[in-house]
């Protein structure tokens, strides 16, 4: 296993018209996303077929987990943010830490007429 990786990197990707900033240093990585449409959009996974229920396996790992797993094995911090608030940090601990952002942005996600 690695034991931490040193980042010096700034990248923007464009999808759809939105402008995904990612940038790190040293063995902090920060992904700034511009709305929480685009974070909705991007864990929205692909589309399913009209009546397809989603299901979940019983013994499925918790992605969040897994994510802050593999930050912790690769010595790195990452945080995860909306219009500049960070929503989720992962890495710094043995979960991840989801911030009071994240939970008023998504209630606020289902309030809005896209």
């Amino acid at each position: 296993m690695a034991s931490g990786l040193d980042i010096e990197a700034r990248l923007v990707i464009t999808m759809d018209g939105d402008d995904i900033q990612i940038a790190g240093s040293g063995s902090y990585l920060i992904v700034n996303l511009p709305s929480q449409r685009v974070l909705d959009k991007l864990t929205s996974g692909p589309p399913k077929p009209p009546g397809e229920k989603k299901a979940k396996p019983a013994n499925a790992p918790d992605p969040l987990q897994q994510l802050n797993d593999l930050a912790r094995q690769l010595g790195l911090i990452l945080d995860l943010r909306v219009a500049g608030k960070t929503h989720v940090t992962f890495g710094a601990g043995r979960t991840a830490k989801i911030t009071i952002n994240a939970v008023l942005g998504k209630i606020g996600s289902f309030f809005r007429a896209d």
